[in-house]
Formats: C-alpha cells, structure tokens, sequence
C-alpha cells in the first residue's frame, strides 16, 4: 500500500507563500498521477491540481495562476507554490495518488491557515 506524506503547512498572511510537498512511500509515484485537494470543515473536498507523468498539469480555476504543482519523481515527490494566498486558501491540503483498478491514495493532511 502507497503511503503519502505532506508537509510544508502552516500559517501565513495574506498575500503571502507556502509550499507544499508530498512525498510517496514507493516509485509507483513517478507513474502515476498524483495531485492536491483542500478541505474546509463542514465543506466537501475540492480539488486544486493535478500532475500527471507525462507533467500534464490541471488546476481549479480558483487556483490558476498563483498555484503551481511540480513533481520530483527521483524522489517520489510532489510539489505545490502557492503564492498570492487568500484567506478563501486556507484549508487541510491532502494529497493523492491514482493508482488505477487499485484505487486512490491519501495522505493525512497539511494544515494551512491565512491571516489578514
């Protein structure tokens, strides 16, 4: 079983930066597409991008344009800038892993927090 692990969470001001890293347990990452939805209590999860192997990349229109997602598959890992940080940004990120027939992979979730 994938294990996925982010880090990288925090609190920040508006207007502000973080980055967020999601690390895989095993290489299946590399071949896989894996990407980042956010959680607000009381709210469904929604999505904010995607990467695929190929280095496709997709993201919510919320996003475009200040988020960008990044991939290291020498190190299993994914990555997500997010710059231009508004309060409407701050959520639990958690990240995935599709992994085919086999289903799909989360993490336990980061935490980020944006403050006026």
């Amino acid at each position: 079983q994938v294990q996925l692990v982010e880090s990288g969470g925090g609190s920040v001001e508006v207007g502000g930066s973080l980055r967020l890293s999601c690390t895989a347990s095993e290489s299946i990452s590399s071949i896989r597409p894996m990407g980042w939805y956010r959680q607000v209590a009381g709210k469904e999860r929604e999505f904010v991008a995607r990467i695929t192997s190929f280095g496709t990349k997709d993201y919510a229109d919320s996003v475009k344009g200040r988020f960008t997602i990044s991939r290291d598959s020498a190190k299993n890992t994914i990555h997500l800038q997010m710059n231009s940080l508004k309060s409407e940004d701050a959520a639990i990120y958690f990240c995935n892993l599709e992994h085919g027939k086999f289903g799909v992979y989360w993490g336990q979730g980061t935490q980020v927090t944006v403050s006026s």
